[in-house]
């Protein structure tokens, strides 16, 4: 970070806010160095160059901010010297909405992402707008000959900070070109034991799976898209369904684990499960995390189900545990598509560590009751109060740690609950 960023950023808001929280004192560093003119230097310059898109964001004169998408061929914005940048902005919309801004407060903050590589730079400047009459030899050089688009004018931003921020909670995306050359490149691996390796599949099931997705849904939980090699149709799945996978360990060896899988049906063409990275565990969470790219070939056998939702309207109370949201989502998915009224209870540390709760709390709004075990004066799951007010007829499922279950099924034994309304799969 440069000082100068941290100077235009850290206002006495921002500063309270970090003294708060408890990071004041670490960026307080920042503020005891001597404030030096942001200068980009090579990293910053190669960073800039192989970008082919950005968002900047910009302020009216109502003081409302507005985030726009930019992009064209890689290098369209330019380096003009260490302290300047350029591009060439296109004909779009017509809604001149950032232009606008720019001709009113000319401060503008632009972030560059490199989704793959999971970094992003942010640079705070001011900009302003060019065209042919006002300096067309800068213009001239801002454009792209190659790039078929027209240009209206240009934007040329003076920089007064920058930062690099850290790589946490960047999803890694790929472009159809890079997936394509990464599958390439780990074919052609000489060495059998890299991670890279995608050219002999691993397995020996009669279902052929390739790896087109990988997302990073929180700091220890990756989610993987599984789909056939020619993008066909996957053989059905209903909700609480699972599959068996293989994994290569760090001593070569081939084991397999089961995930279950978080697409129900009416996604025929995708099989997604994710994956918690234990630590402590037996190495298969691990060597999945560390192994398994965009190309990785599977051969697995077709999905089994030992843990199947009702098929009639019975009501349903849905609970998960940690990872334990994998199958019970495919459920709750099921469900809404077939109108049957359901309560979903997720308990996890800290909505950080949950995957999927954001998403949870849109889908299903006020049927959607998360509980946070490691958050201060927030509330924690209690198996007696969720089972007491369920319906009568409530058909009950529970997932994740054993301790969850064993709760639930005291409960339920409590509240006279019949055993066979409680349907529990264990993550342990």
């Amino acid at each position: 970070m440069t000082s100068a960023f941290a100077t235009i950023a850290f206002t006495a808001k921002v500063k309270a806010a970090q003294t708060q929280m408890g990071s004041r004192e670490a960026y307080g560093r920042h503020e005891q160095e001597p404030l030096e003119e942001p200068e980009f230097g090579p990293n910053e310059v190669a960073f800039i160059a192989a970008r082919d898109s950005f968002y900047q964001g910009t302020v009216s004169e109502t003081g409302w901010p507005y985030v726009q998408h930019r992009g064209g061929p890689a290098g369209f914005i330019k380096v003009l010297d260490g302290r300047t940048l350029g591009y060439a902005d296109f004909s779009g919309n017509r809604q001149y909405i950032s232009v606008g801004n720019l001709s009113g407060d000319d401060r503008i903050c632009l972030f560059l992402m490199d989704y793959p590589n999971q970094a992003r730079l942010k640079i705070l400047g001011r900009a302003r707008v060019i065209d042919e009459d006002s300096d067309p030899q800068l213009l001239a050089q801002l454009d792209n000959p190659e790039y078929r688009a027209r240009v209206e004018r240009g934007v040329v931003i003076r920089v007064e900070g920058f930062d690099w921020n850290c790589p946490k909670y960047i999803t890694p995306r790929y472009t159809k070109d890079e997936i394509a050359q990464r599958i390439k490149e780990a074919r052609s691996a000489p060495d059998a034991q890299s991670p890279a390796r995608l050219g002999e599949p691993l397995g020996n099931g009669e279902l052929a799976l390739t790896v087109t997705g990988v997302r990073q849904l929180t700091p220890r939980i990756r989610a993987f898209e599984l789909r056939a090699e020619d993008w066909g149709v996957l053989p059905p799945a209903e909700a609480g369904a699972h599959i068996e996978v293989p994994v290569r360990l760090a001593d070569g060896t081939v084991v397999t684990r089961q995930y279950s899988l978080m697409t129900g049906p009416g996604h025929q063409d995708v099989y997604e499960i994710a994956v918690l990275r234990e630590r402590e565990g037996r190495g298969g969470s691990q060597a999945v995390h560390e192994t398994w790219r965009i190309g990785t070939q599977l051969r697995i056998s077709p999905p089994s189900n030992h843990y199947p939702l009702h098929t009639d309207s019975r009501p349903a109370v849905l609970i998960a545990g940690g990872i334990g949201i994998t199958p019970i989502r495919a459920m709750a998915q099921a469900l809404r598509r077939r109108n049957v009224p359901f309560e979903l209870h997720y308990s996890g540390r800290t909505p950080v560590d949950m995957a999927y709760h954001d998403q949870l709390a849109v889908d299903y709004a006020e049927d959607y009751f998360p509980y946070f075990s490691r958050v201060p004066d927030h509330r924690h799951l209690d198996a007696v109060e969720v089972l007491r007010r369920a319906a009568d007829d409530a058909v009950i499922y529970v997932c994740g740690p054993a301790a969850l279950i064993v709760a639930m099924r005291a409960a339920a034994s409590r509240l006279g609950i019949a055993p066979e309304r409680v349907q529990n799969e264990s993550f342990s």
